[in-house]
């Protein structure tokens, strides 16, 4: 434990990649996503079958192997990104495909007449969807994405495999250096906890604001 203890700023600064890594992940996949979840329920068959295509891949393929496929992939076309761009890239290419289901499924939720009111009224597809239909929904989607939330930052401990320094990779080289195996990854699995329940913590009292207001 002193060991752990003597190494903790080391620690923290891993957490702190890892935090960064998760919202930057997340934030780029809501906004995918929203964009995606458009595209599967828009009026136009083009869109909804790339749509389609986009979650069905993305959801299917080990992050790991997007991992390997951006970083040791995209220098052979010419495009170099750093190690925490490139996984902040996939973690938001994976994660936006759960986005953009778990905004269908809310969307769904909202009654059909909603939009045929929106419609009649004179609103345009993406003014109803703006103004009426995801306001709505919104409230059905928070525990969703709060799940998306919590994949996407205990998914980011995989970007340790592909050398960036955040804390999974920390505790790791901790471990190889002092063999401090069951000490170190006690407290990294400590910390992951700590950034899931404060990401759940989030989602609820955001829910029960959403609900105060029906």
């Amino acid at each position: 434990m002193h060991i752990i203890l003597s190494h903790s700023g080391d620690l923290l600064a891993g957490f702190g990649v890892t935090i960064e890594l998760t919202l930057l992940g997340f934030a780029g996949a809501v906004i995918l996503g929203t964009f995606l979840a458009i595209f599967r329920v828009v009026p136009v068959a083009p869109l909804r079958v790339a749509g389609a295509i986009y979650v069905e891949f993305f959801r299917n393929i080990p992050l790991l192997a997007l991992l390997i496929l951006v970083i040791f992939g995209l220098p052979d076309v010419g495009v170099t990104y750093s190690l925490f761009v490139s996984a902040t890239i996939c973690l938001a290419l994976s994660g936006a495909a759960f986005v953009c289901e778990a905004m269908r499924a809310g969307i769904n939720t909202v009654p059909v007449g909603q939009a045929e009111a929106a419609r009649a009224i004179g609103l345009t597809f993406v003014q109803s969807l703006r103004h009426v239909i995801l306001p709505q929904a919104f409230r059905t989607m928070v525990q969703p994405l709060v799940n998306v939330f919590i994949g996407v930052a205990l998914s980011s401990s995989l970007a340790a495999a592909v050398g960036v320094s955040e804390l999974t990779n920390r505790t790791q080289q901790l471990n190889l250096r002092y063999a401090e195996a069951v000490g170190s990854f006690l407290v990294a699995g400590v910390l992951y906890l700590l950034l899931a329940l404060t990401g759940g913590g989030v989602g609820g009292w955001l829910e029960r604001r959403l609900a105060i207001r029906r």
